[in-house]
């Protein structure tokens, strides 16, 4: 009797197929990035579609840029109008950490956006510090750039045989379910975990500067 050693196909991990086009891609990759701490991976999606030649890469990278992009500067507003119902006591402990977003926000943004992690944990506190709403928009889009086009290229170029060795050494879609939300409830405590410490004890030894007073520490 031939023994049939069976592996999760990607599709049965991710229930889009190429044949999605354009629109597909706007939708899982808006609707993917809009979702905090829960990493829908639509950069598989946009890696998929880079192979071959049916879809041009340069239009799968604006596209996934632009929506993911959109869909984080909500999650950034959300968190920049959360504010309000911050606590005096909780905004007072989070103004050294405030001012050294503001001034290291865009690159944060940036490195976020550009790198496979979960970005929501740096763009929540940047929208809880009040930053910049136009700069968070530029550094995370040129970050989403950056990350797409790496994505693509590889993909176009090289296929999916990076993908190959992961799917591999999986046989049921259920354990990297409950992976996914087990992130996304450790990111959220992480998240809690950031409003409750006391900055100016930390930043003080490391970042003395950000215990100084000035006009935007008084921002609320």
């Amino acid at each position: 009797m031939q023994n049939i050693d069976r592996h999760v196909d990607l599709w049965e991990l991710f229930p889009f197929t190429p044949e999605v086009g354009y629109l597909g891609l706007t939708i899982v990759s808006f609707f993917g990035s809009l979702i905090p701490f829960v990493p829908i991976p639509s950069f598989v999606l946009v890696a998929t579609m880079a192979v071959g030649e049916q879809f041009d890469i340069h239009v799968l990278v604006v596209i996934a840029a632009l929506t993911s992009t959109v869909a984080k500067q909500i999650i950034f507003y959300a968190s920049y109008g959360g504010r309000k119902i911050i606590s005096e006591k909780t905004k007072k402990r989070m103004l050294p950490f405030q001012k050294l977003v503001k001034r290291y926000g865009g690159s944060a943004a940036f490195v976020a956006a550009a790198t496979p992690i979960p970005d929501d944990l740096v763009y929540i506190p940047l929208g809880l510090a009040k930053y910049d709403p136009k700069r968070f928009f530029v550094a995370t889009l040129l970050g989403k750039f950056v990350l797409y086009y790496v994505i693509v290229l590889i993909s176009h170029y090289m296929g999916l045989s990076l993908l190959e060795p992961v799917l591999q050494e999986i046989d049921d879609p259920l354990p990297v379910y409950i992976g996914i939300i087990g992130l996304g409830v450790a990111m959220t405590v992480v998240v809690i975990l950031l409003l409750r410490l006391n900055w100016e004890k930390i930043l003080g030894r490391i970042a003395p500067w950000t215990l100084e007073d000035d006009d935007n520490n008084n921002q609320n």
